[in-house]
């Protein structure tokens, strides 16, 4: 834990720069996998289980296909999920959360409480019973997985809107005669885009991992198109006689939601001004003497 707060640290090197290089990275390979892919990813060939080679830079699976264009095409795959569901979240999140919190009231109470009912429901055995109900594929997983992380961003906004409608300049706005629209979405919402921005760095990693564990089930992506979560439950069978195929598999996936983790907590450190600047330990020690005075 000490070393990924480390790595997540405002400012640094490796807590802003890095996980933001390999995502662009990621993001233009998924664009321009077609080109980028040095195979078909569903072209089979003699070559079963192979080794990484000249040919075949990561090897080969059971069926002959290449391992490297297959993690190309599936990031593809993955990333449209990822960001489609995130997209979702944000717009019906951040508008109930801007409505609640600016309104309040019956209508305010209303539009949390609509949000509130998908906290009922665990995220996986939602997922399942939709995706049972209307069968796999993209569009499936953007809008379910969108609904289910509606609430997240409904909460961060509501609490923010909270604190910002109180200010002068929002009460200035309003004797000037701007209307519930304007000071909407152009007074208050840009005042709380931070923490929005934050949450979504940290539901694109949620949502990745959802839809790779989906996709690992069989209720995902639908093949033949690739993606790293079904490669995943391809490679677990071949573990034995070709662990390279899972270790890649597993670690791409790994290292995508680490890096959106880490941004999303660079990103916090950034707009949060009782974190920005704050040492490492600061909390610990704070705790610490505030443990002591009780004991005194």
């Amino acid at each position: 834990m000490k070393l990924f707060r480390a790595l997540g640290r405002g400012g640094s090197f490796l807590g802003s720069t890095v996980p933001a290089a390999f995502l662009a990275v990621l993001v233009l390979v998924a664009l321009f996998a077609p080109w980028v892919a040095p195979m078909d990813p569903l072209a089979q060939g003699p070559d079963k289980l192979v080794g990484p080679g000249a040919h075949h830079l990561l090897g080969t699976d059971q069926f002959g296909r290449d391992i490297l264009s297959r993690l190309l095409y599936g990031a593809r795959a993955d990333l449209i999920v990822s960001v489609g569901a995130t997209a979702v979240a944000a717009v019906l999140g951040t508008t109930f959360g801007l409505v609640g919190g600016f309104f309040r009231g019956f209508i305010g109470g209303l539009s949390m409480r609509a949000t509130e009912v998908v906290l009922a429901f665990p995220p996986i055995v939602l997922a399942l019973l939709v995706v049972a109900l209307f069968g796999p594929g993209t569009a499936t997983l953007i809008i379910t997985m969108g609904i289910l992380f509606t609430p997240t961003f409904a909460r961060v906004t509501y609490g923010q809107v909270l604190s910002v409608r109180q200010q002068d300049f929002v009460t200035a706005s309003r004797m000037l005669g701007a209307g519930p629209g304007w000071l909407l979405f152009r007074v208050v919402l840009p005042n709380v885009l931070g923490p929005i921005l934050v949450q979504t760095s940290l539901t694109l990693a949620a949502t990745m991992l959802l839809e790779s564990g989906l996709s690992y089930l069989g209720v995902g992506v639908v093949p033949p198109t690739p993606s790293w979560g079904s490669m995943i439950a391809e490679a677990q069978n071949l573990a034995l006689s070709n662990p390279g195929f899972l270790i890649i598999s597993c670690g791409i996936v790994v290292v995508t939601v680490l890096a959106f983790s880490i941004l999303g907590d660079s990103l916090d450190r950034r707009f949060d001004p009782r974190r920005r600047n704050r040492p490492a330990g600061a909390t610990t020690a704070a705790n610490d003497l505030r443990t002591v005075g009780g004991a005194a």
